[in-house]
């Protein structure tokens, strides 16, 4: 039967676990997404708390982190999502957040020009980035945020 978290405690704490032995065994999240049919974005997600991952997705991660079963079963219930409260201070996950400071209202009348109304899904979604060379130097990061269309429907 599929579980669900109701708080975050148990699966921060798991979290903790996850990359202590990533760093103790210098794995990157690509070698623990190998094998698992999974997407980079999608394996390191769920490592972080955010997703749960399939049983055999989770056995193969648990294996190549020498996690015991109680863990193992733990990946695969649903978190409680969302990481973040209040205005980010990591300055990785600040720049994210000043992007869509800027940019976010000039995304909202985008989609709903060129689609309607409604919202882009964080559900059915994928997401992806690539470090491309700047042909003015240096490297550029592509992101990229595929998300389904859901229209607004009226009740």
């Amino acid at each position: 039967m599929q579980q669900s978290h109701a708080y975050n405690d148990t699966r921060l704490a798991l979290t903790t676990r996850v990359l202590d032995a990533k760093a103790r065994k210098d794995l990157s999240w690509q070698d623990l997404a190998d094998d698992t049919g999974l997407s980079l974005a999608y394996v390191t997600a769920a490592l972080l708390g955010q997703h749960p991952l399939p049983a055999a997705a989770a056995q193969t991660v648990g294996d190549k982190l020498e996690l015991d079963a109680a863990d193992v079963a733990a990946l695969q219930i649903i978190p409680l999502r969302g990481s973040l409260s209040g205005v980010p201070t990591d300055p990785t996950i600040y720049r994210f957040y000043e992007m869509i400071q800027i940019y976010g209202t000039t995304l909202k009348a985008l989609v709903h020009e060129q689609f309607g109304d409604g919202i882009i899904s964080a559900i059915n979604f994928k997401l992806d980035i690539k470090k491309v060379e700047d042909p003015e130097g240096g490297s550029r990061a592509v992101v990229t945020l595929d998300g389904k269309f859901l229209p607004l429907r009226p009740f």
